[in-house]
């Protein structure tokens, strides 16, 4: 009588936690890829033009392309100069520089103040000549 109470109680567990289990796996969160969904184009001097569609909860452009590791450089005084994006680094004995649009316009801020607005297109490329 008491292995059979016991064997009860346990299928009755079973039962409960295998509920429970499913659920959870009903009313769990999604995953959140971020907030805002941003474009990054590339234009590289040589090599293969790329583009990458970034998923990111950054406030500004350096925190999203930081994020997705496309972009180094140096700090000064008014934020990162960028010198490599996506692996190409700027040659400043040949007077090369990286420089970006926002949406088709020229950009009027660095990284460090580019605030990054879902939806948003960001054209980079590598120019040559000061």
């Amino acid at each position: 009588m008491i292995k059979r109470r016991t064997i009860i109680l346990y299928c009755l567990l079973v039962a409960l936690l295998t509920g429970a289990f499913a659920v959870w796996q009903t009313y769990k969160p999604e995953a959140r890829q971020g907030s805002k969904t941003i474009t990054v184009n590339i234009d590289h001097l040589e090599g293969e033009d790329k583009t990458y569609t970034i998923y990111t909860d950054e406030e500004y452009l350096r925190g999203a392309l930081e994020q997705e590791n496309l972009i180094e450089g140096t700090e000064s005084e008014y934020g990162l100069y960028v010198l490599t994006v996506d692996g190409e680094t700027a040659d400043e004995t040949e007077m090369q520089w990286w420089g970006y649009d926002v949406n088709g316009t020229l950009a009027e801020y660095g990284v460090d103040g580019q605030v990054v607005t879902d939806g948003d297109v960001y054209d980079f490329a590598l120019n040559v000549g000061w």
